[in-house]
């Protein structure tokens, strides 16, 4: 059904310092080879890694913020194999739907200058994507489907925005844009230091979300890539407040279109999208957690008390 033979999710036997990092995903690159390749063909995710550090963030983001989960999310954060098993799906739909769609580019972007909010864009659509086929594997039974909704939206609002720093972090970007299409669609609140979310209608606006992307996208093979970027500007631009300072922001009249549009790139603010008020504290209040995460293995997280009491 998802047809991905280059997939690979894998977990961690042993551990040495170079992997003391936060990085989830193994690169080929990275090993010590006779004789190097003429191109790499494959690429591992540590689904184990993805799986402890997603528990221990969104255990920590749902104390801070007083999120009342129902019972089966509880019992999800708990249990460390059906997260790791959440994150092998999501990452299999992700990383196949780079070149699954209406494309209006190389998926992967690679040797082209772009503006980082057509990386976050495209980022956030493999996830939304990987969302809604959980939404419709939830629908036909599937035990996998919700427990994929709930990862792609903690990882996302939660640990996505505040993690990195803010040169450019188009993954932060993806994060912050769907916290803000949710929260002007009135999924989440934060109303009296509490945050609520309507986990009804969370499917429903966050798949409206990914049709959004979708239709930029399907436009965007019609239209010259300044234009195309500027339509993608202006999608985020509707939910987040750009900086402002930005050139971008004011439009086309700001910018020397004499210039190619890779040159265009320059100038494009490091951080063109800053984090609202309400991630600005979210992002002090876990900067620790987020930083304890590094090198984390699946052994590092033990069942929370809360969820077994």
């Amino acid at each position: 059904r998802y047809d991905n033979p280059l997939f690979c999710g894998i977990t961690f036997e042993d551990f040495t310092s170079g992997y003391d990092t936060h990085s989830a995903v193994l690169f080929p690159e990275t090993i010590a080879v006779r004789e190097a390749p003429e191109r790499f063909t494959w690429g591992g995710i540590f689904c184990d890694r993805e799986a402890a550090r997603f528990r221990k963030v969104t255990e920590a983001a749902v104390d801070i913020l007083g999120l009342d989960l129902p019972e089966d999310i509880a019992a999800m954060l708990d249990d460390q194999q059906r997260c790791e098993q959440a994150f092998v799906l999501w990452d299999m739909v992700h990383d196949r739907t780079h070149s699954h769609g209406d494309l209006p580019f190389d998926p992967f972007m690679i040797k082209q200058r772009q503006p980082f909010w057509m990386y976050g864009l495209e980022e956030l659509r493999c996830d939304l994507t990987a969302f809604k086929e959980a939404v419709k594997l939830e629908a036909e039974g599937n035990t996998h489907g919700r427990d994929v909704q709930y990862a792609v939206l903690f990882d996302r609002m939660f640990r996505f925005p505040v993690s990195g720093d803010r040169n450019r972090n188009y993954d932060g970007l993806g994060g912050q844009l769907l916290f803000a299409y949710l929260h002007q669609h009135d999924v989440v609140r934060w109303t009296d230091n509490t945050l609520k979310i309507d986990w009804k209608r969370a499917p429903q606006v966050t798949n409206q979300l990914c049709a959004e992307i979708e239709t930029l996208y399907r436009e965007g093979i019609d239209r010259p890539k300044l234009v195309h970027w500027f339509k993608a500007y202006e999608l985020v631009s509707t939910y987040l407040a750009p900086h402002p300072g930005s050139k971008w922001a004011k439009g086309p009249d700001a910018l020397d279109l004499s210039l190619p549009p890779r040159k265009l790139v320059d100038d494009v603010l490091p951080d063109e999208f800053p984090l609202s008020m309400f991630f600005e504290a979210l992002a002090k209040k876990l900067k620790g957690v987020i930083a304890d995460t590094k090198g984390i293995t699946a052994a590092d997280v033990a069942p929370t008390a809360r969820v077994a009491a």
